[in-house]
């Protein structure tokens, strides 16, 4: 998929000029296409009914995490290890993403010219989140920046799962126990009043299992930024594809095609005929083939390159011109960017899981 070429993107995409709305029917698959679809290639080797085996597994043994209670205000860490160990990469991270929480957020409420409103919570055992949403807006419809600090305990087949390994464990192997973990991440999705000004969406995480049963402590980094217009401008992908791409090459030439790939293929409505969520960015999962030090600092950069790739694109379009039926089309591509991340979208479906707060995820 080449994201530069505005034509071929509408075409890939099934979205149409704005020149061309009218005669725009409905993008929909219809349901007999679907399972068409399904039969063809998903049902015929059985990957359909294995994944929907896989996440109902996940969702039967969800994490163990205590409920969060809510707090009139913020504490400088929601770490344990805050007071004890200011240099173990858990505390880094969350200083990381609450800062980059504070940087986005006050950019886009000072183009908004309304503020988000903050909701924050704890847990007993350690950990907690803070919720920053911008709802009716100026210029977008909801904002939400939202950082979250989980320190937990999951099955041994989910760890076995998330870590790719064979060897059986804990409850499997006759033992009792569950696989402690911490998990922190900050997480957003912003959609915009105007239909040609995009809606993009991050998510910067880390993850780590402490050492159990004789198992090693894990550790890995994800994330990813992309982007989800309604109307394909080529200046506007070029502006935003171009901002990460120098990062990416900032810390490794290797990375901005990897990732690239990466995100194109994962923002994939299978059920919709494989129809692409959007026009992609970089995402990346599970990497740990470098010290932890150097993945922060990708991870970093990232999360700091939000405001610059994104921002400038909403105050191009914020003010253009649309009709009735160009704000229909927005509302129907933003019920395909629901279905993705209530069908397909892993981190989500981990979310539900673990018992996670609605408004922290769409």
């Amino acid at each position: 998929m080449r994201l530069t070429c505005g034509h071929r993107l509408q075409q890939q995409l099934s979205i149409l000029p704005v020149s061309n709305l009218h005669q725009h029917k409905s993008a929909a698959v219809s349901g007999q296409t679907c399972n068409k679809h399904l039969s063809r290639k998903a049902l015929r080797k059985g990957q359909h009914a294995l994944r929907t085996k896989k996440r109902l597994v996940q969702m039967q043994s969800a994490p163990a995490i205590e409920q969060e209670q809510a707090v009139a205000s913020v504490p400088d860490s929601l770490c344990k290890e805050s007071s004890s160990n200011q240099g173990s990469m858990r505390v880094k991270f969350e200083a990381a993403v609450r800062r980059a929480q504070d940087d986005i957020c006050k950019a886009v409420s000072e183009m908004d010219g309304k503020p988000f409103h903050e909701d924050a919570w704890v847990r007993p055992g350690g950990g907690g989140g803070v919720s920053r949403v911008l709802q009716g807006g100026n210029v977008w419809e909801k904002a939400g920046v939202n950082v979250s600090v989980v320190y937990g305990s999951m099955p041994p087949e989910a760890y076995r799962a998330a870590t790719g390994t064979a060897k059986k464990l804990g409850q499997e192997s006759g033992e009792p126990d569950r696989v402690p973990f911490f998990a922190c991440g900050i997480s957003s999705v912003m959609h915009p009043q105007n239909p040609f000004a995009p809606t993009m969406h991050f998510n910067y995480r880390y993850f780590e299992t402490e050492e159990w049963n004789g198992v090693p402590s894990q550790w890995w980094f994800g994330g990813g930024t992309d982007i989800t217009p309604s109307y394909i401008n080529a200046d506007d992908l070029k502006h935003f594809h171009g901002a990460y791409k120098a990062v990416c090459e900032k810390h490794d030439p290797e990375y901005w095609p990897k990732f690239k790939k990466w995100c194109d293929d994962y923002f994939v409505i299978k059920h919709r005929n494989n129809e692409r969520r959007g026009c992609g960015g970089i995402f990346f999962d599970d990497l740990n083939d470098k010290d932890a030090d150097t993945i922060f600092n990708f991870s970093q950069d990232c999360q700091q390159a939000v405001v610059d790739s994104y921002l400038p694109l909403v105050a191009q379009h914020k003010d253009d011109d649309f009709t009735e039926k160009q704000k229909q089309w927005q509302q129907m591509r933003r019920g395909r960017y629901v279905e993705f991340n209530l069908v397909r979208c892993a981190a989500n479906l981990l979310h539900l899981a673990m018992q996670g707060i609605l408004l922290s995820m769409l």
